[in-house]
């Protein structure tokens, strides 16, 4: 990892982990002191994940007592802003440990004080649930949406994660950004992902459009929104997910890949081998791709990803596209974004690799987040 910050330099998951919740603190979800607070109590229990997840669930815990306090005291913006930052502690707790009860206890936990905190510090930011159907059974996908001041008829931004992010870090980063700059969001987690995967147990799918269309037609239907102005955006993984439903659901006016990907199998093939020999370069513990997936073990995830190429699928979008990456990107290679980038037909496209020298080199722009989210958010106002 040479562009990224290195807090533990024995352990690339953790450092990674740690970069992403130091990144949150320009959007009110961290506090470096705080960061570096819980840091300096892992020295000497890297890669013990239960210790990690025990030691953020400690902070987030005091912070969240921080924000009880205040509110009681009637001091409501500072106590939500407490919350958000310890509903990021909890969701970052979680994000190592194992399968299981504690797991799911700390999701919920960001849950509730996410809520808590957006409730007065964002009223802008409404909890959705996005009607769809899933093994033929009605169901949602849970989502924030977020308006933009003043917003009737509007741009509007559907936004996915990817593997191992959620949607109360993205409705931050990448909502802020937006809504300054006039546009609405909707974060959602898809299938396979956040509150989808962790509470209603829906795994990944490499139709995505389905879960797209599912988001566009709710979108549409919203007053806020103007329909013909919708962009689809994912990012990491969701390089993957955002141009699938943009070559196929073709009523979205843009598509944004935050990190490319071109043949996700090929991506797990290097990785698998990498955890297999025993090496340290992985950004997820190996549970995550067969939890993703909603497979039993790595064969069956390993063949289900097989279906997860864009080869074949990205000539067919011609909608405005944007593919961003980092030039020393550890996760996946810079090469992807530009095969990903040659293969779409669109008139109109865009690769912006970000290098060592002015920032956001790492996977999505996880050394500076602020330059990632600023020049999307920038080129979508331009674009759409």
């Amino acid at each position: 990892m040479k562009a990224g910050f290195q807090y533990f330099p024995e352990s690339f998951m953790w450092s990674q982990g740690m970069m992403i919740v130091i990144e949150m603190a320009r959007w009110g979800g961290s506090a470096i002191s705080e960061v570096d607070r819980v840091g300096r109590r892992l020295k000497g229990k890297v890669g013990d994940n239960e210790a990690w997840g025990a030691e953020w669930e400690k902070e987030a815990q005091r912070i969240e007592a921080m924000g009880d306090a205040a509110k009681k005291e009637g001091f409501i913006l500072s106590a939500a802003g407490h919350y958000l930052r310890a509903a990021t502690y909890y969701f970052v707790g979680e994000r190592f440990i194992g399968l299981g009860p504690k797991k799911i206890e700390l999701y919920q936990s960001c849950l509730r004080c996410f809520r808590l905190g957006v409730k007065d510090r964002y009223p802008n930011i409404e909890r959705v649930e996005v009607p769809y159907v899933h093994e033929g059974k009605a169901t949602t996908l849970p989502a924030w949406f977020m308006k933009a001041p003043g917003a009737k008829n509007a741009p509007t931004v559907c936004f996915f994660d990817g593997l191992d992010s959620t949607k109360e870090l993205s409705i931050l980063f990448g909502g802020v950004e937006l809504a300054l700059r006039g546009i609405n969001t909707l974060a959602i987690d898809g299938p396979g992902q956040g509150e989808a995967l962790r509470l209603q147990k829906i795994p990944s799918r490499p139709d995505y459009e389905v879960p797209g269309t599912a988001a566009y037609e709710y979108l549409a239907a919203r007053p806020e929104v103007d329909p013909k102005r919708i962009a689809i955006m994912a990012y990491s993984m969701g390089g993957y997910y955002a141009p699938r439903v943009a070559a196929f659901e073709k009523r979205f006016a843009a598509c944004i890949a935050w990190g490319g990907h071109y043949d996700y199998h090929a991506t797990w093939i290097t990785r698998r081998k990498i955890q297999e020999s025993g090496g340290t370069q992985l950004s997820a513990p190996h549970y995550q791709l067969p939890w993703v997936m909603g497979m039993p073990d790595m064969d069956s995830a390993m063949k289900k990803c097989e279906l997860y190429k864009l080869e074949g699928v990205a000539n067919k979008i011609t909608c405005p596209f944007l593919v961003t990456h980092g030039e020393a990107d550890s996760i996946s290679p810079v090469a992807n974004a530009k095969l990903l980038y040659d293969a779409v037909s669109s008139k109109k496209k865009t690769l912006k690799v970000f290098t060592e020298e002015e920032g956001g080199a790492e996977h999505c722009q996880g050394d500076n987040r602020f330059l990632g989210a600023t020049y999307v958010a920038d080129w979508i106002a331009a674009n759409l």
